[in-house]
């Protein structure tokens, strides 16, 4: 996460450089410098792709036989021509005029801005859904800009950043210096744990994936790495079906999934608006659906909404003006009505809908009698880039096994997550795993729980216990950190940056080793070598009657419970005396420094 952060700090200063010498707007100069961005991350995974390919390539004539585009589709990636190669645009002469330099069609080239709309020609050739997409407006920039800014993306956060890198970076963008562009309400980018538990829980392997809400394409992108991991290729596998009504995010959209090596449909414009077209014609047909759609969406034209159909639960409320007041509903009317008989759905949905009164609650009772609603996930603060707002996700599957065909399994995640800093959280790696492990026993699947323990002991290679592992863990940190600040206090002055140096990758590893012990701790003492339990504060199955008593809600938080408070085993009387103590302390301090600091400035005649 520092690392991304350091990055959209970079690009803060590349847009001042682009707002100070040209005159584009911000609309303008936006997907340019996303062009730029979406290039070095190709060229990123070109690089790793091409390692793989070469690992045990066959030689001819004892050279290696050269790598082909056809080579990077196997491997669901995007061939870079050399020309489209990122090094190669870095390391161009600084005069392009005299280099003789020739594009695609054999005209000389004679400014860096011509080099880089023909990489993007190039890379279009390449894949037929970037077609009309990639930015082609760099003549409108000068070569020192272009240079500069090639300069500050060759920027090493981009290679060991993973996932949706370029949705994050785009999110940066708009909210920095295109918020005309994003002035729809609720529109926001989903963060990559919240679409990786979405991915985890709704398991795609084969069939048509719609996402009604696409944005940048985070759900195609988690949804591709998913299946490849499986062991099947996702573009053989999926179908990718998207909608979405911000033509930047269109763009992105396709920018993002060409960059995985994913094709898929993507329509945008007025005609993929979803609340008033069904634009693929997917009512019932789809055998995934995802999204992260705008919450709380107001003044939605109730006729053309009900034209469009996909309502199997009636209209949302109407207001006097023919408006759906909160288009909540209408969202997750659609999500369940486009799928198949056995299909799931995953979304992010505003906390408020789990128990919204009204017309609302009249969906929401018709919407749990059908006994495919799955599971239901609350998020705490904090989770988005650029709102504090808590969220929900909500689960739908149609082929529920017929032992939780009329139950639904409450999880309140809202107090477990990792404090990335002060304004963002997310779930790690082995939270999202530990969450998703709940699911596995609620829906039987104790194989999958017995395989992560495996990995968590595995992972730890400690032969005993997880609570003796993570005793263990705990006291060879103490010992480090102690032993840490004793080799620097006995150290020379030249010796001193090299030791901090070792001990802190030391200590990170093993924090990172204690961490994963608390994890596995966390899980096992819950739910032991597999079978799913009622845990009070965090997850609870609830029958169909049990939800009809609490008036329909879909609220975890009215099932789970609070948990109990765990005594920390601190005198509080006791501490508030130390607090004040400690506190009159450094008042006293505080008051001897201001007389120093007078005195001083007394004697320097001030």
């Amino acid at each position: 996460m520092i690392n991304i952060r350091k990055l959209e700090a970079e690009l803060w200063e590349s847009a001042d450089l682009l707002r100070a010498g040209s005159k584009l707007t911000s609309n303008q100069y936006c997907m340019p410098v996303l062009g730029l961005i979406f290039l070095r991350y190709a060229f990123s995974r070109y690089k790793k792709v091409e390692e793989e390919i070469l690992k045990n390539r066959p030689s001819r004539g004892g050279r290696v036989i050269p790598v082909e585009a056809s080579d990077f589709a196997a491997k669901s990636a995007l061939f870079l021509p050399k020309e489209a190669q990122y090094d190669y645009l870095l390391n161009l002469p600084e005069d392009i005029k005299a280099a003789g330099l020739k594009n695609k069609d054999g005209h000389e080239m004679t400014s860096l801005g011509e080099v880089v709309n023909n990489a993007m020609q190039l890379i279009e050739d390449q894949s037929e859904q970037l077609t009309g997409v990639l930015p082609n407006s760099y003549t409108d920039f000068t070569d020192e800009i272009l240079s500069e800014l090639l300069r500050i993306f060759n920027n090493s956060a981009i290679d060991e950043v993973g996932g949706d890198i370029v949705g994050r970076i785009y999110e940066y963008f708009l909210n920095k210096f295109a918020k005309n562009i994003a002035s729809d309400d609720g529109v926001f980018f989903t963060p990559k744990s919240l679409v990786k538990m979405i991915v985890n829980i709704i398991e795609p392997k084969s069939g048509v994936l719609l996402d009604p809400a696409c944005g940048s394409g985070g759900m195609f992108i988690q949804s591709g790495d998913f299946v490849n991991q499986s062991g099947m290729n996702a573009n053989s596998a999926m179908t990718f079906y998207g909608q979405e009504k911000v033509e930047y995010n269109a763009q992105l959209c396709l920018m993002n999934m060409a960059v995985h090596g994913l094709t898929g449909v993507i329509k945008s414009g007025d005609e993929a608006n979803t609340f008033y077209h069904d634009a693929h014609n997917l009512d019932g047909y789809c055998d995934y659906v995802m999204a992260n759609p705008p919450f709380n969406v107001d003044k939605v034209k109730s006729e053309s909404t009900q034209a469009a159909g996909r309502l199997p639960f009636g209209m949302p409320g109407v207001n006097a003006k023919k408006e759906v007041g909160n288009g909540n509903y209408l969202w997750i009317s659609y999500f369940y009505s486009y799928l198949n008989e056995h299909g799931r759905a995953g979304f992010v949905m505003a906390s408020s809908a789990t128990d919204s009164q009204g017309k609302d609650k009249d969906i929401r009772e018709s919407l749990v009698k059908t006994g495919h609603v799955d599971a239901m996930i609350s998020v705490g603060n904090n989770f988005f880039y650029t709102k504090s707002l808590p969220c929900s996700l909500w689960f739908f599957d149609k082929g529920k096994s017929e032992e939780i065909k009329d139950k639904v399994l409450f999880i309140d995640a809202r107090n477990y997550y990792t404090v990335v800093d002060r304004t963002l959280n997310e779930w790690s790696e082995w939270q999202m795993k530990n969450l998703n492990a709940i699911v596995w026993l609620y829906r039987g699947e104790t194989e999958k729980y017995t395989a992560l323990l495996n990995e968590y002991h595995s992972v730890l290679g400690h032969d005993t216990s997880f609570e003796e592992a993570h005793t263990q863990l705990k006291s060879e940190l103490k010992e480090l950190q102690k032993r840490a600040k004793a080799e620097l206090e006995a150290a020379g002055r030249g010796d001193k940056k090299r030791i901090q140096a070792e001990y802190d990758e030391i200590i990170a590893a093993k924090t990172d080793e204690l961490t994963t012990a608390k994890e596995a701790v966390w899980l096992y003492e819950k739910f032991d070598d597999g079978e799913y339990k009622d845990v009070l504060g965090l997850c609870k199955v609830a029958s169909l009657a049990d939800i009809e008593e609490k008036g329909w809600s879909l609220t975890p938080g009215a099932y789970v419970g609070v948990a109990p408070v765990e005594d920390d085993g601190v005198n509080f009387e006791e501490r508030m005396t130390e607090i004040h103590r400690e506190l009159l302390s450094l008042q006293a301090e505080s008051n001897d420094l201001m007389d120093a600091i007078s005195q001083n400035m007394k004697e320097m005649g001030l």
